[in-house]
């Protein structure tokens, strides 16, 4: 089930070059989350659904998180986040897709890279430059980074009476796994 959703995936990706012989790499395991701090209360949630490829040989990269499967303290923020934010049932997933630069297959520790491409979150599109690392480990492959991401920028609207409780930007941390294809 796992492989149709990579299929799947890769082939709505389809601009990804990937070449016969490059090493190819998909999510093993993923960890996305993102924290709101606001006057009144904090906002954090953490989503381990997110499938992922990664070609290391042409650095092409992408990306998709199912929007309704993060987990919050609370399941009252998660019905707003769903319902009133996010608007999970038109727009059930973000994406990624771009090309990491900084990369050395050859290299050993950990290596300071740059992906950039196009963020889609609430059904509009953003060229971004996200930072990052990537480690080896074994034969897998280890992504980092942090960001920030301006809800203004994705038309996710924060109603005036609750201007206090979410913030105007979130920051968003993502941990990857990546194991050989």
């Amino acid at each position: 089930m796992m492989y149709n959703k990579l299929i799947v995936l890769v082939l709505g990706f389809g601009c990804l070059n990937l070449t016969a012989n490059a090493q190819k790499f998909t999510t093993e395991k993923t960890f996305v989350s993102f924290f709101s701090h606001a006057a009144i209360e904090d906002i954090k949630a953490e989503n381990t659904k997110t499938a992922g490829v990664f070609n290391s040989a042409t650095g092409d990269i992408a990306f998709s998180v199912p929007i309704k499967e993060y987990e919050f303290e609370k399941s009252l923020m998660k019905e707003h986040f769903n319902e009133k934010y996010m608007e999970t049932e038109k727009y059930p997933k973000s994406t990624f897709q771009g090309k990491v630069s900084g990369y050395d297959a050859n290299a050993t520790g950990t290596q300071n890279v740059t992906s950039k491409g196009k963020l889609t979150i609430h059904g509009v599109t953003q060229e971004v430059e996200i930072p990052g690392t990537i480690e080896k480990e074994g034969d897998k492959l280890l992504m980092k980074s942090k960001f920030i991401v301006k809800l203004a920028d994705y038309k996710i609207a924060i109603p005036q009476l609750l201007w206090q409780n979410i913030a105007e930007q979130v920051e968003v941390t993502a941990d990857f796994t990546f194991k050989p294809q």
